[in-house]
């Protein structure tokens, strides 16, 4: 629905700022990892000082989603926000960081470790580090 939403108002809508307790919606554009075309998806996000995060989750279903899969392949990107583009460098966050990381999600999205729990595997926190142009 934010895709459409995005797509038929020509960016107008279906983007938000990230507030201290609303995550944000941002559009992602990725390489395909195997066609090389440009591919886009609407994820939610937080701010992490000049960071930006979000959760490698399909629907909380179990396959990664294609989204992330593409930024292991081609981890320079761009996202579209709310005020205007950002090239980025996508990494999964380390075992140092990740706690932290999903501790503020959750404080965002209350259900965080019940829709996990319905995974057979640990949800990778995605880190969007801003890349000089």
């Amino acid at each position: 629905m934010q895709r459409a939403l995005y797509s038929v108002t020509r960016g107008r809508f279906g983007l938000r700022t990230a507030t201290a307790d609303r995550w944000g919606m941002m559009r992602l554009r990725t390489v395909g990892r195997r066609t090389g075309e440009e591919r886009k998806a609407i994820l939610g996000y937080f701010e992490d000082g000049p960071d930006l995060v979000t959760m490698a989750m399909n629907g909380w279903g179990d396959p990664e989603p294609a989204w992330w899969l593409n930024l292991q392949a081609h981890p320079d990107v761009t996202v579209d926000l709310a005020d205007g583009p950002r090239a980025v460098h996508a990494h999964a966050a380390d075992k140092d960081e990740r706690p932290r990381l999903w501790a503020r999600w959750a404080v965002l999205d209350k259900d965080l470790d019940a829709f996990a729990a319905r995974r057979s595997r640990e949800t990778a926190v995605v880190i969007l580090s801003p890349r000089p142009e």
